[in-house]
């Protein structure tokens, strides 16, 4: 069995689908990781959706921004914008049973016989791996709860709170739990956002820096898969951190790990680019 973990998807299935042939991969013996963003900017949002869903057996998946979206545009709590592709999702006749799926999945998963976690955006600096997933936890109840999903959906959008206090409550709390994990590219070491830089790393503003360079990050030493931030263009110079957000959806490229031999696997997405591995 081979285990391999995908950058952002935004809806880009010709890709995937072109990295999942060229490793043979088997989804009734391998496993498929997958960041988050699995949906919107790209042409096959729903196409995408139901490919996942149809092995998601094999799958282990977190949630990323434009999934949760997603999940506010189906309750009619945020507009669609003029670059969204989440139309033919939302008038899909299978819509509930794809949307049903994707707000059940995680916000951090973690594999502790491979000692790697998996995220879409990453872990604050002054969070413990335990915490962390703790924390996910109580954003992932709220998904899952009929009742409380649609009050969550509406108060998930804002950058405030800016920093994690364990005081918090309410949708407070899980609007920055939620940010953290989803949203996060800057900040301090005490976890003080910045969500409006979302270039590379040398544009961090005054006091900022990105999440994972903070040398009193408590996750030190845990292997960490995430994506969201295209702009780094999948290099991430911390041991064991494995940036795979290489921005296929804006004409880069979508990169496969197989997180057992470390062997990255690119395929760039213009169509006169060949598919090829990279050590």
């Amino acid at each position: 069995m081979a285990v391999y973990a995908v950058g952002d998807l935004q809806g880009c299935l010709a890709p995937l689908q072109c990295l999942l042939q060229r490793v043979a991969f088997d989804p009734h013996q391998d496993r498929l990781w997958l960041v988050g963003d699995l949906v919107n900017r790209g042409p096959q949002s729903l196409d995408t959706l139901r490919f996942l869903y149809g092995m998601r057996e094999a799958v282990t998946c977190v949630l990323g921004n434009h999934d949760l979206h997603l999940l506010a545009a189906a309750q009619r709590i945020e507009r669609l914008k003029k670059t969204d592709t989440l139309r033919e999702i939302l008038e899909a006749p299978d819509r509930d049973l794809l949307l049903d799926w994707l707000r059940r999945q995680k916000l951090l998963h973690y594999d502790e016989g491979r000692g790697t976690a998996l995220v879409h955006a990453g872990i604050p600096p002054q969070w413990s791996l335990k915490k962390a997933l703790k924390y996910a936890a109580e954003v992932e109840q709220a998904l899952q709860d009929d009742e409380r999903l649609p009050l969550f959906l509406e108060g998930m959008y804002g950058n405030e709170p800016a920093k994690w206090h364990r005081e918090l409550r309410g949708i407070s709390r899980l609007r920055i739990i939620t940010n953290y994990f989803t949203r996060m590219r800057f900040c301090k070491a005490d976890g003080t956002l910045d969500l409006k830089s979302k270039e590379g790393i040398g544009t961090a503003p005054p006091g900022f820096a990105p999440w994972f360079s903070h040398p009193e990050r408590k996750t030190r030493g845990l292997k960490l898969v995430f994506g969201h931030w295209a702009a780094l263009e999948g290099q991430c110079n911390e041991p064991g951190l494995f940036a795979l957000d290489t921005g296929c959806v804006w004409g880069g490229a979508m990169t496969l790990l197989n997180l057992d031999s470390g062997e990255r696997h690119r395929c760039d997405c213009s169509p006169e680019k060949p598919t090829r591995s990279v050590a």
